[in-house]
């Protein structure tokens, strides 16, 4: 499984950051129920080396308790938290796109400060935001 990396010691970056998926919580809730297609997404991305990120917030809408799959979930993916420059890029995303929520904006502003590849089950709202962030493809979950 993927571990989880750090941001270097006063720096808002992460150590070795490359493009790879990043999950919104459509996408993990799919993955706790063994929707097959976001599986095979998941394993994929685990097999070929690719990071498989989640913003700290969408980490929040999702989680409702331990349970054993939740963990197993959590542990193979990238946690990344929200630091200023993300909060600022979506905040910035929210201004320009009337209505958009505060978990997509972050989603869309982490993936595309990598230039990774969305999953999600919101393509629609996701897609809204695209307008701010175009280099971002937003796939379903």
């Amino acid at each position: 499984m993927a571990t989880r990396e750090r941001a270097a010691p006063g720096s808002s970056t992460l150590y070795a950051m490359r493009p790879g998926i990043t999950f919104d919580t459509g996408a993990l809730i799919a993955l706790e129920r063994r929707r097959q297609r976001i599986a095979r997404v998941y394993t994929t991305a685990v097999a070929d080396g690719l990071p498989v990120t989640v913003p700290a917030a969408v980490l929040a809408e999702w989680w409702r308790g331990r349970t054993d799959a939740r963990e197993i979930i959590l542990n193979g993916v990238r946690l990344e938290a929200l630091d200023e420059v993300l909060a600022k890029l979506a905040g910035e995303a929210m201004a320009a796109v009337p209505g958009a929520a505060t978990i997509d904006a972050v989603v869309m502003a982490s993936a595309a400060r990598r230039g990774d590849v969305v999953y999600t089950s919101d393509v629609l709202d996701l897609t809204r935001l695209q307008s701010h962030f175009p280099t971002v493809r937003i796939l379903s979950a």
